[in-house]
């Protein structure tokens, strides 16, 4: 996979790998494999985000703002990185102030869920990278994107049951898969999973549901 990395982003790794010497931020502490693992793997999404509705960008579970930044700078779209650890929010909104992106980025430290009752239907396009299973993605997604919004999920293993329960709600929650696609990172090895979910109608329940229910008790389709 070749995509030019924005020579932002790699200021903005810089930053975040040395905040990681005194706050964890990523168990990552080599240069080169964060470049492979958190540069080059946020950007393997960037085709099916440059594809969504233009508009608003979330990234949900954002920790060291991955793939949020990368994709905010390669795609110039203003951009919310989600994430309701405090600490790591204060450290890349601080990083963020300081490389002057804070125009185009701002950072969010609420739940998912609070956020969608404050920005109902707000989003045109959503990532969602090693967050939870996509059961839970899809019924944190739907309140908050708009009519043909996208949920863009980066999966490194998703297997047969994953994809099966997340299928057998999709349309309970007005979401549909639209597209699959495997691929590899630079290494050969690395194997990524990217799939897409649109918003294609309103939800047939109410959402959302109260914080932490989406992973706890996720959905199941009504017979």
């Amino acid at each position: 996979m070749n995509v030019a990395i924005p020579p932002q982003a790699q200021q903005y790794l810089d930053c975040v790998l040395e905040a990681n010497k005194t706050t964890n931020l990523t168990r990552i502490t080599s240069r080169e494999d964060a470049v492979r693992l958190h540069l080059e793997d946020s950007l393997v999404g960037l085709p099916e985000v440059q594809d969504a509705p233009e508009g608003l960008y979330g990234d949900l579970g954002s920790g060291g703002g991955f793939p949020g930044v990368p994709l905010a700078l390669a795609t110039g779209r203003q951009t919310v990185l989600v994430d309701s650890v405090k600490k790591k929010m204060a450290i890349v909104a601080n990083i963020i102030n300081q490389l002057g992106l804070s125009d185009q980025i701002e950072t969010c430290d609420q739940r998912i869920e609070e956020l969608a009752l404050e920005q109902r239907e707000s989003f045109a396009v959503l990532t969602a990278r090693a967050l939870s299973r996509l059961v839970a993605l899809l019924e944190l997604s739907s309140p908050l994107l708009m009519k043909g919004g996208r949920l863009v999920c980066y999966k490194a293993q998703l297997d047969e049951d994953e994809l099966k329960e997340a299928r057998a709600v999709e349309s309970l929650l007005g979401m549909k898969l639209i597209s699959q696609r495997e691929t590899f990172l630079s290494d050969g090895e690395t194997k990524r999973t990217i799939l897409v979910f649109e918003k294609v109608g309103r939800p047939r329940m109410k959402l959302p549901r109260r914080i932490g229910l989406a992973q706890k008790n996720p959905l199941r389709p009504r017979h």
